[in-house]
């Protein structure tokens, strides 16, 4: 339909619903499942027929012969499909009208992990690909990375061609220059320069992507613009495509910080302008996930456009016209998640590779490239010229020919034909230079019938539309393709599309790890804005009158910049770590006052909750201060000292952000050894006490002590904790037993610990009840782990290097990495009840290390803390002695896994990986934003869970191997103009865990598809990923008067533990007190994961509930009445289950369990009262 005509769909009832417009009318209320009944149907009369005498006894006996013709039906079902599964999804796929859609195969229906998740079946999956693919890169001639394309001239004599030319300007919110210097110089030109070209001529169109640039211009521009510019949207002139905060990037992105920048878009828009996009724009990510693919179509997205793929697989795709397609999430049976694809088949996005296979003819028609203006002449020498009746014929030929050998690529005769590249139309004779010539171009076309092509500037929105038009008219299936519900006539695809070759051997796999360090703090600042987003929620839930509304309404401002925030840096050069020096100094500034807003937000917000102040406002002083400290933007975080004088008490309050109570191990720094540690009720609580370490080869005691003690939080709850000095009656925090190996003699023992130096021992072992670790005393590295039963896991820990020749973007490493660690060096064991630790400061030939690592294991009973192995690697890869180098560490186990590996996606799904002997080592990296993982035949796995996205590889049978950092000298020739120099210090945290199946699963050899973590994998990512928030009092208080016991518990149980909340916020908190509190004004985001079953399913993990027992929405929060829920688009903004992908209308939530499948995303907006 017309761009226009969405723009009344977007408020229609049931559509954009009570967010997305003012306007709309509620919605009708539904049940949770669908009902089986239907309609009556209108009788017709029909003739009277005499019956027969098998009708009689038919009609005679109805009741016997429909109960007998049930019950054959019944053991025929259990006969062929076994004994059916309980639901676990209400929704049906949309299906495309016209079409017949294919029945399912059982087969493919049901895998034996828990609800039943099932494989995908589909024509094309990136790894048949990969197989095929001989990666030979040849040369093809004027298009260099295909081959020499020819038509016949008849394809076009039933079909016209249609060619749809799209306009636009490519504006990256942060590259060479800030986001801020960028618009000032140039976006918000190019934003005039649109308004006022297009108002010009109705015929010209433009489409437009990154809302942070027009939320800026919007606040700027005239009243006259702001009209213009709503005009040219609602005639369908411009396009508002994707409409996130930025074109976020798809490989280290986390899944939340992707739908937060999404919402933040799409929500301002809609605020703004009534409008919800439909198609997405994505030209400029370096590969592209299936997690966004998901994410879109549950945001109500019909169509997406993506360009960055691996050349190779570009190649293949177009040789059998399956360039556009149907991508399909690897686990759904049901077609739900299904979303039309259109792939760019080129090797840029600019003028001179979207016009056609040769790019020095398209180049001739960027008419911005004529002499006068300020970009490059075409570098094939032959430049555009002004088009005039005495050329235009030659010209418009030419151009022709072009569009006509693109399409030949494509199965339909609806083309696509981007105009624009990085910052274009800044200017109006820049905008002229382009409309004007190329409407000459296509008059002269379309003048003439016999060209059977018709021209026009067009949107996204015309294009798929008159695809899909085309598509209704004319079958393009191939024979046997399994295809889609959705739109007839193209492929169906699974996978994802890393990792990107622009050409030759160049793979953009650098960008993994470039700027670890921000990486990091994109990170913490994605779970500090969650676990704001949840205490406001519940400020304003549990509040009863307007003066508790004080704080959470006051700090919307910087809630909402902190959202913004992390949205900018989501942009595709932010968290890829591929921008300027200074702007990474912009976006690690602008992160940094937002950490720091959220946790003075937070430490005021846990009094509230706690009792302690019930007016507080967002300008009172806050009772307590983050016990991490940031100094500034590019500061290591370092722990906060708790100083407290003899008879006094400091409070440590923890805010637990999970949906499950947790029970674990936790660390506090304080200058002194004499203390002591109590709970919320006084009472003495065993604690462990050793020295703080640092990265200092002269001197790695700091001179302070980390105390550990046992703490348990309930779930999304909030509990304190003390440390005093002097409390009569309680044992002091007990001194870890410390033995040393230093290379340079003695070492210097702190007091009050006891140190027994390790002399003519080669090995060292650290333990708890559930496994054993030994390491090589001389170099300092893990060695093997050893579990209760015996079974013996092998496990070489190397820290190698790479020589490189990349830059931020390409990985081009010079031969293998080699080992840097040599024997020396300083190890230091400590030993205690709580806590074993082993830390190594290894000798290198530099005289100042580039790495020192910690392992440590924990003594928690029933905790999964327990079970894992914490790895700790401080890296400073700093000063030009490690110039061109990348730095790695590389776990060789035991495990048979035939170079097969899985990484995650987004933190929401996981993919299969094997390594390619066919493709370069750095073809072979893979990113991994949060885990990885190898699985042998016998079922034996290895994870590796991280905090921050990094990248990997499995180079030999068994190996995990991670790069840390890099630093970089030169520039890698794709636009940035610098290497990467700009490293800081940096720690990253690893969650080591073996793990055996405890029953037969699949075999990563044989299956080719995803397979899923285990529970206890879940929970370990989970916990690393959503740590607990400390917070201590500023001032400490006598131990002689006790405190009142303080603690909040909002949940009625702890949830399911293969359910999460993705997130519980309150929107526009702006706009809180004004919205009627009869609309939901809260969001409640859940997310359904699948767990490999395989592997044991309780015990180990500790958990008692799972989500195969349904949840009743309204019962979640204690205290709190949940009104008025219904469910909703993952961009809050639909509440017509068909526009995400569903089939049944249902919006309204009764008040009964609620059902959701594994893998699946689900909001619902309601609104939250507290009890009567």
């Amino acid at each position: 339909m017309p761009f226009s005509s969405y723009l009344g769909k977007a408020r229609r009832t049931g559509g954009g619903g009570a967010w997305a417009s003012s306007t709309a009318a509620g919605p009708a209320s539904g049940p949770l499942l669908p009902s089986s009944s239907s309609p009556a149907a209108k009788s017709k009369q029909r003739k009277p027929r005499r019956r027969t005498a098998l009708a009689n006894f038919l009609l005679a006996n109805i009741f016997t012969v429909a109960l007998s013709v049930s019950l054959l039906f019944f053991l025929l079902t259990l006969f062929l499909y076994g004994v059916p599964h309980p639901i676990s999804s209400r929704f049906h796929p949309k299906r495309h009208p016209l079409r017949k859609v294919r029945p399912k195969s059982a087969a493919h229906h049901r895998r034996g992990n828990n609800s039943g998740l099932g494989f995908a079946a589909v024509d094309i999956t990136t790894k048949d690909l990969y197989d095929k693919i001989e990666f030979l890169d040849l040369d093809g001639g004027p298009w260099k990375q295909g081959w020499r394309v020819r038509y016949k001239g008849s394809e076009w004599d039933d079909e016209k061609l249609k060619v749809f030319v799209v306009p636009h300007s490519h504006n990256d919110p942060g590259w060479k220059l800030t986001v801020e210097e960028y618009y000032d110089r140039q976006s918000r030109h190019i934003l005039d320069t649109i308004v006022e070209s297009l108002s010009k001529d109705s015929r010209r169109k433009f489409i437009w992507e990154e809302m942070s640039y027009l939320e800026r211009w919007w606040r700027d521009a005239s009243d006259m613009q702001k009209e213009s510019f709503a005009d040219l949207v609602n005639n369908g002139q411009l396009e508002i495509v994707g409409g996130g905060w930025v074109m976020n990037d798809e490989a280290n992105s986390h899944f939340y910080a992707i739908i937060e920048q999404m919402i933040e878009g799409n929500m301002w828009l809609n605020d703004t302008l009534g409008i919800i996009p439909k198609n997405s724009w994505a030209i400029d990510p370096f590969g592209y996930s299936p997690t966004m693919a998901y994410l879109l179509r549950r945001m109500g997205f019909e169509n997406m456009l993506i360009q960055r793929t691996h050349y190779e697989l570009k190649k293949e795709l177009a040789l059998h016209k399956n360039l556009e397609y149907i991508w399909r999430q690897s686990w759904d049976t049901e077609e739900s998640t299904d979303i039309f694809v259109h792939m760019m088949p080129f090797y840029s996005y600019d003028i001179p590779h979207t016009c056609g296979p040769e790019p020095a003819v398209c180049c001739q028609f960027d008419f911005a490239r004529m002499r006068g203006f300020m970009y490059e002449l075409c570098p094939w020498r032959e430049d555009p010229v002004e088009t005039n009746q005495e050329n235009v014929e030659e010209r418009a030929m030419k151009l022709l020919d072009q569009y006509r050998k693109k399409s030949t690529l494509y199965r339909t005769n609806t083309l696509l034909v981007p105009l624009g590249d990085d910052f274009r139309y800044i200017s109006i004779d820049e905008a002229e230079a382009q409309f004007r010539n190329y409407q000459m171009l296509f008059d002269y076309i379309n003048s003439n019938p016999s060209l059977n092509a018709v021209v026009n500037f067009g949107t996204l929105e015309d294009y798929f539309r008159t695809l899909r038009e085309e598509t209704d008219r004319v079958n393009y299936s191939m024979p046997g393709e399994l295809g889609s519900g959705l739109v007839g006539g193209f492929p169906s695809l699974t996978g994802d599309f890393f990792t990107y070759a622009d050409r030759q051997q160049d793979y953009w796999s650098g960008y993994y790890v470039s700027r670890p360090f921000f990486k990091a703090v994109d990170r913490v600042l994605e779970h500090t804005l969650r676990a704001s987003e949840i205490l406001m929620g519940f400020l304003l839930g549990y509040c009863q009158r307007s003066q508790c509304e004080k704080l959470p309404v006051g700090y919307s401002y910087k809630l909402t910049a902190a959202r913004r925030n992390l949205a900018l840096f989501q942009h595709h050069d932010g968290v890829t770590g591929t921008a300027k020096d200074h702007v990474v100094q912009d976006y690690g500034s602008r992160m940094h006052t937002s950490l720091q807003d959220l946790q003075i937000f937070m430490s005021k917000a846990i009094e509230v909750l706690l009792g302690i102040r019930h007016d507080k406002s967002d300008q009172s002083p806050s009772l307590f201060e983050p016990e991490e400290v940031r100094s500034k933007y590019d500061a290591h975080p370092m722990h906060r000292v708790v100083a407290t004088p003899e008879g006094m008490a400091h409070s440590v309050v923890f805010f637990n952000p999970l949906e499950q109570a947790r029970e674990e191990t936790v660390m506090v720094v304080v200058d002194r050894p004499d203390i002591t540690v109590l709970d919320s009720n006084w009472t003495c609580i065993q604690s462990q006490l050793s020295p703080e370490l640092q990265h200092d080869k002269r001197n790695i005691f700091t001179g302070r002590h980390r105390v550990h003690w046992k703490v348990s939080i309930p779930a999304m709850g909030v509990q304190t904790y003390y440390i005093a000095n002097g409390f009569v009656g309680c044992e002091k925090s007990e001194p870890s037993r410390l033995k040393y190996f230093s290379e340079s003699g003695n070492l210097s023992c702190p007091v009050p610990y006891v140190c027994m130096k390790l002399e003519g021992e080669d090995t060292v072992r650290i333990q708890n009840k559930h496994q054993t670790l030994t390491f090589d005393v001389k170099h300092g590295l893990l060695q093997k782990v050893t579990q209760p039963e015996g079974s013996l896991n092998i496990i070489g820990e190397e820290i190698n290097m790479y020589s490189s020749s990349g830059g931020a973007y390409l990985f081009l490493p010079l031969g293998d990495a080699e080992p840097i660690i040599k024997a020396g060096g300083t190890l230091l064991v400590s030993e205690g009840p709580l806590m074993e630790e082993v830390f190594s400061f290894p000798k290198t030939k530099w005289d100042s290390s580039p790495i020192s690592l910690s392992t440590r294991l924990y003594n928690v009973e029933d905790s999964i803390q327990g079970l894992l192995v914490e790895k700790e690697y401080h890296v400073e890869l700093l000063g030009p002695a490690f110039n061109d180098k990348e730095l790695i560490v590389r776990y060789k186990t035991d495990v048979d896994s035939k170079r097969i590996f899985y990484t995650d996606l987004n933190g929401f799904q996981m993919a299969r990986r094997q390594y390619y002997d066919k493709i370069p080592l750095q073809g072979n990296y893979y990113p991994m934003p949060s885990l990885a993982f190898i699985q042998g035949s016998d079922g034996q796995r290895f994870y590796v869970h991280s905090r921050q996205s990094l990248g990997v590889t499995s180079i030999r049978d068994g190996w995990l191997e991670i790069m840390l950092d890099r630093r970089l000298l030169r520039d890698d020739g794709r636009g940035l103009g610098q290497g990467v120099l700009d490293n800081r210090a940096m720690t990253t945290t690893f969650h080591l865990l073996f793990e055996s199946n405890v029953s037969s699963g699949s075999d990563p050899i044989s299956n080719p598809r995803p397979l899923s973590p285990s529970l206890l994998s879940h929970r370990v990512g989970a916990h690393l990923n959503y740590p607990l928030h400390a917070f201590i009092a500023k001032k400490p208080q006598k131990t002689s008067v006790q405190p009142l016991s303080r603690t909040f518990s909002p949940l009625t149980s702890p949830l399911p533990c293969d359910l999460h909340i993705v997130t519980f916020k309150v929107p526009r908190p702006l706009k809180y007190s004004q919205q009627a509190s009869e609309s939901p004004r809260f969001v409640l985001m859940l997310q359904r994961l699948h767990w490999d079953s395989s592997y044991c399913k309780k015990g180990r993990s500790g958990c008692s509930v799972m989500s195969d027992e349904p949840v009743n929405l309204f019962n979640i929060f204690k205290s709190l009445s949940v009104l008025n829920a219904r469910m909703t688009s993952l961009n809050l903004l639909h509440e017509d289950p068909e526009i995400m992908g569903y089939d049944e209308q249902v919006s309204e939530v009764q008040d009964r369990p609620l059902v959701i499948s594994p893998m699946e995303i689900q909001a619902y907006k309601l609104e939250v009262r507290p009890h009567q």
